[in-house]
């Protein structure tokens, strides 16, 4: 089974952008998503409030997960790997569209995915701080 997962912080988000970057991606490489899961909620949420705790108590091994990035499965450092984790063990293989990972369980899907991982969730800190200097600056 092929998954889609898209998520969106608030709902003033459209999930149509993120559904776009799947849809053309798996088109080009021939593939079908037989199911959508999408959502509208923080990033910074417990996966266990999120539909994509559903998810991982539905998906199997074998089956494929995609998403446009990384970021989309969590915002921290923690999430992001404890989900892979999950997804490794039960030999799920996650694709990212924007970041074109195509993640399994072995060692370099591992690493992958602590590092780009890491720097993703040090330059969302970088963004906020920028942010929170801007508007105290204000």
């Amino acid at each position: 089974m092929i998954y889609g997962y898209i998520r969106v912080s608030t709902d003033k988000q459209n999930t149509e952008n993120q559904r776009f970057e799947i849809k053309k991606f798996t088109d080009s490489k021939g593939i079908v998503i037989d199911c959508w899961v999408k959502e509208t909620i923080s990033g910074t949420k417990n996966v266990k409030d999120r539909a994509l705790s559903k998810l991982l108590r539905k998906i199997k091994r074998g089956d494929t997960l995609i998403t446009t990035e990384l970021s989309r499965l969590g915002r921290s450092l923690m999430q992001v790997m404890s989900f892979l984790h999950i997804c490794m063990e039960k030999e799920i293989i996650v694709l990212t569209v924007k970041e074109r990972y195509e993640l399994g369980n072995n060692i370099n899907s591992k690493i992958l995915a602590f590092a780009f991982s890491l720097s993703a969730e040090i330059e969302r800190n970088l963004i906020s701080q920028r942010n929170k200097e801007s508007l105290a600056r204000l």
